[in-house]
């Protein structure tokens, strides 16, 4: 635990990534494969899930500390971090710091019994935790038992410190990894051999991501080079069928086959075994009925008879990664994408996604603006001598996606942030006009630089009229430019409405509160995004 807990600590006093690779690389060539697994877990966001409620954890601080619960949440809000404060707050013992205990001993003896026990059974397990451990011991069992690591680490960094200590490739580790992968000694060892047996069946690919356009689409050159794609609005995943048995994973590694059993039955209508990527669609009519229609599907183990006519599915696929057991991520994209033509050219509930004509990049730049109208977001540029790779490489792979909807709303509300942004606000409430009222429509915490968030921050401390626990209610002076992706009826929200991705697109000091948009506006908006 303690040697976990120093490389915590490192990682978490840098933002440099080299830095990071190299403590995470030091502590696998040094831990016992029983602990090694548990930390690849933890890091990499496997294993490893919340098991006692934040307000018991508070409680029992409470009692052992002497300190009020108002005085521990307003310790948690200054710190901005709940497992740093309760290491705070509770004392250390006569015991703290006298146990070196291992981390997979923490894990399996401390950690896991608690998700079967009561709540007083929970009590006595941490309050000994609380008795054993030091102050940072401390802090990292919170950290565990929260299944909260945030420390900067992306599952990419991970990947690459195992096949630096293996010696290996990152591709070959990040592909053992994906899918099912569980914490064991043998795991571990496995994921770090030169040599691996085949793994289980259902094994999904690594994903390949694309980067945002980010220059003016003529810098890629030739048109005639790039393969041209909508970009849809849906659930990436691989449709995978292998050995007489089809899976289907998304793309954050979740099995979701039992909520699309049409997409499963249209899988073993293919001629041959094969792994294909692509995204799940809300579809009717030859066209992507919105999101919102399709999250009535997901997160279902049991789907109702009555939703398949109510919102009927396909799988879009794009790409075709293996073929009767070959691997085909190494073959161009034009290649595999000749393949997997033939391979569905006669499958119901399988599409192909088609490619975009033009004759130009102002041809397809326009295509981008009127993206919306056909219930896609924008389109993907895809190098058509890419090879599918890992994760997110810049070059091969574009998305270029249509401007997303925006309206000019009055920040009402803030509200601290938490860890590095702990006292400054920085989640904020925003309204438009209803009948001569503002009414709150979204909350947004993204889009303003550090300078922009001091200054509102500076504002909301001045301007504050009302305080409702952590949330200051403030004067509605200033307005900004709200940007979201699609919008969906809410009966959650007093406006009626919940937006999708919403972040703060840019500050609009040249407006004041009266020019802000109006909930009518809003509604037109949903209307509109509804039918496409």
């Amino acid at each position: 635990m303690k040697r976990f807990t120093d490389l915590y600590l490192r990682l978490d006093a840098t933002t440099k990534t080299n830095d990071k690779v190299a403590a995470m690389r030091e502590y696998f060539d040094q831990t016992p494969a029983e602990d090694a697994c548990w930390a690849v877990a933890a890091l990499s966001g496997k294993g490893i899930t919340r098991t006692v409620r934040s307000g018991l954890l508070r409680q029992w601080a409470s009692e052992v500390s002497g300190y009020k619960p108002w005085l521990i949440d307003r310790c948690y809000r200054v710190v901005g971090d709940l497992s740093e404060a309760l290491a705070l707050i509770v004392p250390d013992t006569p015991e703290s710091a006298q146990s070196d205990e291992s981390l997979h001993r923490v894990v399996e003896d401390r950690l896991q019994p608690l998700a079967m026990l009561d709540e007083a059974g929970q009590k006595k397990i941490v309050m000994q935790a609380w008795a054993d451990f030091d102050r940072d011991e401390r802090f990292m069992f919170h950290k565990l038992l929260r299944g909260a690591l945030r420390v900067g680490v992306s599952r990419r960094l991970v990947v690459r410190a195992l096949a630096e200590v293996a010696g290996i490739d990152t591709a070959v580790v990040d592909h053992r990894l994906t899918g099912t992968w569980q914490p064991t000694a043998d795991n571990y060892r496995a994921l770090l051999a030169e040599e691996s047996e085949a793994g289980s069946p259902n094994k999904p690919y690594p994903f390949m991501l694309a980067s945002p356009l980010e220059a003016e689409p003529k810098t890629l050159g030739d048109l005639d080079n790039w393969q041209v794609e909508w970009k849809w609005d849906g659930i990436r995943a691989q449709l995978i069928r292998r050995k007489g048995e089809v899976y289907l994973w998304s793309r954050g590694e979740e099995p979701v086959a039992d909520g699309f059993p049409e997409v499963i039955a249209a899988a073993n209508t293919l001629p041959h075994d094969a792994v294909l990527d692509g995204e799940l669609l809300a579809w009717e009519d030859g066209r992507a009925l919105p999101f919102t229609q399709l999250q009535k599907r997901i997160g279902r183990k049991n789907v109702e008879m009555s939703l398949f006519p109510e919102v009927p599915v396909v799988f879009m696929a794009y790409d075709l990664l293996e073929s009767q057991g070959e691997d085909l991520r190494n073959q161009p994209i034009h290649q595999r994408r000749g393949t997997l033509d033939q391979l569905i050219a006669n499958t119901t509930g399988i599409e192909i996604s088609p490619v975009v004509e033009a004759e130009d990049w102002t041809a397809i730049a326009e295509a981008v603006h009127n993206a919306r109208d056909r219930g896609v977001e924008g389109v993907m540029l895809k190098d058509k001598q890419s090879v599918y790779e890992v994760g997110r490489v810049r070059g091969p792979w574009w998305k270029w996606k249509a401007d997303p909807y925006t309206i000019d709303a009055v920040l009402v509300q803030g509200q601290q942030g938490s860890g590095r942004r702990a006292g400054l606000y920085t989640s904020y409430t925003f309204a438009v006009w209803d009948q001569g009222e503002l009414v709150p429509v979204t909350k947004a915490y993204s889009g303003l630089s550090n300078n922009e968030i001091e200054k509102v921050d500076r504002f909301i401390r001045k301007h504050t009229t009302a305080r409702h626990g952590p949330v200051r209610v403030v004067e509605p002076e200033l307005v900004f430019e709200i940007a979201f992706e699609g919008l969906q009826e809410s009966t959650r929200h007093k406006s009626g409405v919940a937006f999708r991705f919403p972040r703060m697109s840019r500050w609009r000091e040249d407006k004041q509160p009266k020019d802000a948009d109006t909930l009518d506006t809003v509604r037109n908006l949903l209307a509109a995004h509804t039918t496409r």
